[in-house]
């Protein structure tokens, strides 16, 4: 099993950054990729982005490119979701996540782990 913990969410004004971090424990050696998914109130859950651990490969939707960042700390196991220029439609509880393939995540549909998630409220 893997653990997942989420940190660094929060209000924030439109237009201003949060970065939010996530924690992974347990059996890491076993994930390949990980990254963030969103789901705003009344709304489906949406891919944002996610990294490789093998040569740190980034893929993201297209409403956060240019916007969001993900990088990763191996040596910690802890993934990082840098998000500037943020705009009110971003508000959402955020979850990270970890799958065992790179491409399945990138297919937005669903992942191995889950965190329990961590609000962003971006105001107007």
């Amino acid at each position: 099993q893997v653990q997942l913990v989420e940190s660094g969410g929060g209000l924030v004004q439109a237009g201003g950054s949060l970065r939010l971090s996530c924690a992974a424990s347990g059996r890491t050696f076993s994930t390949q990729a990980m990254g963030w998914f969103r789901q705003a109130p009344g709304k489906e859950r949406e891919f944002v982005g996610a990294i490789g651990w093998r040569g740190g490969s980034t893929y993201y939707t297209d409403s956060v490119k240019g916007r969001f960042t993900i990088s990763g700390d191996n040596a910690k196991n802890t993934v990082y979701l840098q998000m500037n220029s943020l705009k009110p439609e971003d508000t959402a509880v955020y979850y990270c996540a970890a799958d065992r393939s790179f491409a399945t995540m990138t297919r937005g549909l669903s992942a191995d782990y889950w965190g329990q998630g961590t609000q962003v409220t971006v105001s107007s």
